[in-house]
């Protein structure tokens, strides 16, 4: 199974300090849609893994989350593409929780309710605790420089062997040629 893990917030839709808290709130990064849409026609299966602490804050409930997912789902599907679950952890920082990245937790149940080896899954993230949690996870980890991108690049301290590209579109790119 060819299978790919995306970060959320700042690989497929603009990032926000202040959380996305509604599905107006939420809009796509330039090519992203258009991106998973390749994917989606080359036979991949497409998987987010998010963070969203903002629930455990308080700051949106649970049917908002599911408003902001369908949302993407109808703009990602209008387009050829299509999203194939999406993983998230609705915890705070301090939930000690084995699902929040960089923990591996998200990445280990997607491995196995897709029952797939993940040292063959990239996983494409915008900061450094996606990268971490996807290296301990055994997947490849992929850096992009949206959302927080830049600024993990610059602070360094990537996982061994992770890959750097402009955005999604030219991270799928690569992988479309690999």
């Amino acid at each position: 199974m060819k299978l790919i893990i995306l970060d959320r917030d700042g690989v497929i839709n603009a990032d926000s300090a202040h959380y996305i808290k509604s599905p107006a709130e939420w809009k796509p990064i330039p090519g992203s849609l258009e991106a998973i849409a390749r994917l989606t026609q080359a036979g991949f299966k497409v998987v987010i893994a998010t963070n969203q602490s903002g629930v455990g804050r308080g700051l949106f409930d649970m049917d908002t989350l599911n408003a902001t997912h369908d949302k993407m789902h109808r703009a990602t599907q209008a387009l050829g593409g299509r999203i194939d679950a999406i993983f998230y952890c609705p915890h705070t920082e301090n939930s000690n929780c084995t699902c929040r990245k960089p923990k591996p937790g998200m990445f280990l149940r997607i491995g196995s309710s897709f029952n797939t080896d993940l040292s063959k899954a990239y996983a494409i993230g915008d900061s450094l605790r996606d990268l971490q949690a996807a290296s301990t996870a055994g997947a490849k980890p992929m850096l992009v420089l949206t959302g927080k991108g830049q600024k993990t690049q610059a602070e360094g301290d990537l996982p061994e062997g992770t890959l750097v590209f402009a955005d999604l579109a030219a991270a799928v790119d690569y992988i479309l040629r690999s």
